[in-house]
Order: C-alpha cells, then sequence, then structure tokens
C-alpha cells in the first residue's frame, strides 16, 4: 500500500470545494487529521479470484518485471464530499486525481482485462459489432463476446467492488463505504462518474449504455467509429454524457468523435462550444472542444485534454483548462444547454 499525506496548502493549487457544493446525501469526514489520502493496492492482492489472461495481453507484470495490475485511490478528507464515485478506466494520471479530490469526489483508477484491443484482427476492429461486445465483456465480466473470455473477477465492476471494499476496510476515514449497496454485493452506480480517455472513454460511454450512472466523463473519446452501440437504447440519460477533445485529434478530424457525440444525443443539450473562446458554464453544454497551441501535432492533441505533460499552460506555467475540467465533473446534470440540429458536415456513415 502506498499513502501521501499532502501539504494543506496545495488545496488553494487545485481548488476548494465548500460544503455548499456538497450532495445532501453525502457522508461527512470525521477525520481527526484531515487530508488528501493516496492509496494503492495490486488487484491480485484484493481478489485472489483474479487471474492473467496471457492471450489479450493480460497479465499481472510485464516481462520487465513491471507491475500491471496495480490500483490506484484517492480521497480528501479536507474538502467537503460530494458523495461521487470517479472510476478511471486508463492508466493512473496523478494529476487528474489531484483535481478529482480537490472537488470533493472520491477516485479510484481500476486493473481490469482491458489490453485486448491490440491483438485483434482488421477485420474484427471494423466488423460493425465485436467491439463494444468485447468492451462491455471487459466491464462487467459476464458473457457477451465470443472472442473473449473474461471473468467477473477480472472485469471492470467487481474489480472496482473489490478495490472499494478493500478501501473502506484501509481507509475508514474515506467513508468509501457510502458507495457500497446496502448487501455490500455492488456499487451505487448512480453515485458513480465513469470516465477516461481514448480507449478508456470509449468503454466508459458503453458500459453507461448497459447500466445506468451519475455521470460519464469522456475526454478523447468515444471512438468505434464503424459500431452503433453509441446509439442504442441507454440505461444513463444522454444530459449525464459529457465530452472534451481537440480539433486536430485524429478522432475529431476523422469525425468518430462527432459521430459517436451525435449517436448519444449530445446534440439535444447544446451546441459544440470552443472552450478557449467561452467562458463557464459553458453554455451548459454537453460537447467541448479546444483549439489549444499543441505544436500542430495530433498525437499531443490526443492527450493535451487531461492534467499531464501534454496539457495546454499559460504564461505562470498553470494548465489553461482547470475550469473546464471542473465542470466537466461538477456541472449539474440537469442544466443542459438547448437543443440544436444534428450537424450534416460530420460523417455519420463510416462502413463506407
Amino acid at each position: 500500500m502506498i499513502k501521501v499525506i499532502l501539504p494543506a496548502f496545495l488545496i488553494l493549487l487545485t481548488g476548494f470545494v465548500s460544503a455548499a457544493d456538497a450532495s445532501p446525501t453525502a457522508a461527512v469526514y470525521h477525520d481527526p487529521s484531515p487530508q488528501r489520502y493516496e492509496l494503492a493496492k495490486r488487484a491480485s492482492e484484493i481478489d485472489p479470484r483474479t487471474r492473467e489472461h496471457p492471450e489479450i495481453d493480460f497479465l499481472f507484470a510485464g516481462k520487465d518485471g513491471k507491475v500491471r495490475d496495480l490500483e490506484h485511490a484517492t480521497v480528501d478528507t479536507r474538502v467537503a464530499p460530494q458523495g461521487k464515485l470517479v472510476i478511471w478506466l486508463m492508466d493512473h494520471n496523478a494529476g487528474l486525481f489531484e483535481r478529482v479530490a480537490s472537488y470533493g469526489h472520491h477516485g479510484i483508477q481500476v486493473s481490469y482485462a482491458n489490453r485486448w484491443f491490440s491483438g485483434l484482427s482488421k477485420e474484427t476492429l471494423n466488423d460493425g459489432t465485436s467491439l463494444g461486445k468485447i468492451r462491455l465483456e471487459a466491464a462487467t465480466g459476464e458473457d457477451h463476446s465470443p472472442l473473449v473470455s473474461i471473468p467477473r473477477p477480472d472485469g471492470m465492476m467487481e474489480r472496482a467492488l473489490q478495490f472499494v471494499k478493500w478501501l473502506d476496510k484501509e481507509n475508514p476515514q474515506g467513508l468509501w463505504g457510502q458507495f457500497l449497496s446496502s448487501d455490500g454485493q455492488g456499487l451505487q452506480w448512480e453515485k458513480v462518474i465513469m470516465s477516461g480517455i481514448s480507449h478508456g472513454s470509449t468503454t466508459a460511454a458503453r458500459f453507461a449504455i448497459h447500466q445506468k450512472v451519475g455521470r460519464v466523463v469522456m475526454f478523447s473519446g468515444p471512438r468505434d467509429n464503424t459500431e452503433t452501440w453509441q446509439g442504442f437504447p441507454s440505461a444513463t440519460p444522454s444530459n449525464r454524457f459529457f465530452g472534451f477533445t481537440h480539433v486536430l485529434d485524429g478522432g475529431w478530424t476523422g469525425d468518430h468523435y462527432c459521430r459517436s457525440w451525435q449517436m448519444l444525443g449530445l446534440h439535444q443539450h447544446g451546441a459544440i462550444v470552443n472552450v478557449d473562446h467561452t467562458m463557464p458554464p459553458f453554455a451548459n453544454t454537453r460537447r467541448l472542444i479546444t483549439d489549444s497551441d499543441v505544436k500542430n501535432d495530433p498525437g499531443r492533441a490526443h492527450t493535451t485534454v487531461v492534467p499531464g505533460g501534454s496539457a495546454g499552460k499559460d504564461a505562470a506555467g498553470g494548465f489553461i483548462h482547470e475550469e473546464v475540467w471542473r465542470y466537466l465533473f461538477n456541472h449539474p446534470v440537469d442544466r443542459t444547454g438547448s437543443p440544436v440540429p444534428l450537424d450534416p458536415e460530420c460523417e455519420m456513415n463510416q462502413r463506407k
């Protein structure tokens, strides 16, 4: 386990959420030593039922010995809790987790069987149905695809549940138990914010169509541009989906994201808004873009939308999209922009 205690002044750098911002149903901390906690534990140590899946390159450690199944969590007991659990579906992003905690959210990054993508044939990648089915199996641990066999203990849902149970015992000050169902056999998904970037944001969206969640925050996604699952009847209402991408990202220039956003129904909640030319709350839209300077590099454009080395900075060295990140994770879901027509220039049929 890793535990890091940050000095109090860092709250001023990452933002503070007042008690007025907290959910009325959120638990109240009674931590004798309020602090931001960072915890980490291997999934294979939390749950002995976990297994490696070499057929999809899902291993507990790489050939170099580097651990692959380490999971991360954060909570800040100095900040009024909002009663929301962010589940991040890609590699741990320390900067993002700092902000999640500063907003009053709990955050976990889950290791689950998600390395199947690179092993698929070109035909499978573009057959129009396989990706969504595999994503759903990887997320739920249920049998949705004949191409993989991912049991429940290695799916995202069970990995997240077991991690929260471990956190509830290891870090009782963080009040992780508020996210468990009354019988302890599942999570309270209405309290969950699913999030990720690229591959992770696509799986977050696919899962949210299957399972109703509190919110979905999609960075540089969703992809799967030849599939139709984005238009399936959704368990999660469309006003709960939020997307953010750069205009030089290949997924944007290729119309992957605009297509997914429209199929998800996000045009019902406002026009596409450029955050670099619009003040918060960005017309209450669900579709955010940036044209910030990325040196004309599509690769950097893909990752500039999250905290990190590629993120845009101002002259003083601060991140330029702090208010965007705050909006994505905190804007009231019932406050939306006005519906707009579908964009006729967004190529919807990509299987030509």
